[in-house]
């Protein structure tokens, strides 16, 4: 092929020198459009097996702790977003009965936009966070396994749990270069009412493609690091960790 971007596209996932036939887009390069759609699609769609999470969340000899939202549907969790950042009141209660005892960090894991990235790289991360915060002496809750939830969930569980920093681990939005892509977002002093503004956020978790399971652990261990030193999270809290950090 002539097309100089061609020589490019080892250097990105994005579509770029797709080549053309006459005035339309080459069979080949269509056929992988509407597969990465589909892809995209069904991560969005399909649910998460959660009790098969669970229970590999106890085979790691961690507690596994199942809440729930209002949501009843994945239909209605992409319609109605709102339902997806509060829990339902079995869940506040049963969260109740763990707050007689202050945590440093709570973790949270839901499926969010992708249930195929919590699938795929869910169970993994979480067993090089938990590695990675009790190596460095901080105090972990209950691992918080919520389908159908939002960001701003982690506020209300961390609150009741009078957590220092909640961290949710949720899968991301899925797009035509990656349906399977994990973030994870850090909070100092969860709350209900809290802003984007006041949150970390690591993205694009998915291994080879992506930032490594240990290289978002260690990260994420140094941003709430610093959050406890200094008191705050998000924009103010600046990643100046230094690079040797991840070798």
């Amino acid at each position: 092929m002539n097309d100089s971007w061609f020589a490019l596209r080892r250097f990105t996932q994005a579509r770029i020198g797709q080549g053309r036939v006459g005035c339309g887009t080459p069979t080949s390069a269509l056929l992988d459009f509407q597969l990465a759609h589909a892809k995209a699609r069904d991560a969005v769609h399909q649910s998460w097996a959660f009790d098969c999470f669970a229970e590999a969340v106890s085979a790691l000899g961690l507690e596994p702790l199942i809440l729930t939202t209002p949501i009843t549907s994945r239909e209605q969790y992409l319609q109605q977003p709102d339902l997806g950042r509060c829990l339902d009141e079995p869940s506040r209660q049963r969260l109740q009965l763990h707050s007689s005892k202050a945590f440093d960090v709570v973790l949270i894991v839901s499926n969010g936009l992708s249930s195929t990235a919590i699938n795929s790289h869910g169970l993994p991360l979480l067993e090089a966070l938990v590695a990675a915060y009790t190596s460095n002496a901080l105090t972990l809750g209950p691992i918080c396994l919520v389908p159908n939830g939002r960001v701003a969930l982690a506020d209300e569980i961390g609150s009741l749990l009078n957590a220092r920093l909640s961290v949710i681990i949720v899968g991301e939005r899925p797009g035509l270069s990656a349906a399977d892509s994990l973030g994870a977002y850090l909070t100092y002093a969860p709350r209900i009412g809290n802003t984007d503004a006041e949150r970390n956020c690591l993205s694009n978790i998915r291994p080879p493609n992506g930032l490594s399971y240990q290289a978002a652990a260690v990260k994420l261990v140094y941003l709430s690091q610093q959050a406890l030193q200094c008191g705050f999270s998000g924009i103010t809290l600046k990643d100046d960790m230094p690079r040797q950090l991840l070798e």
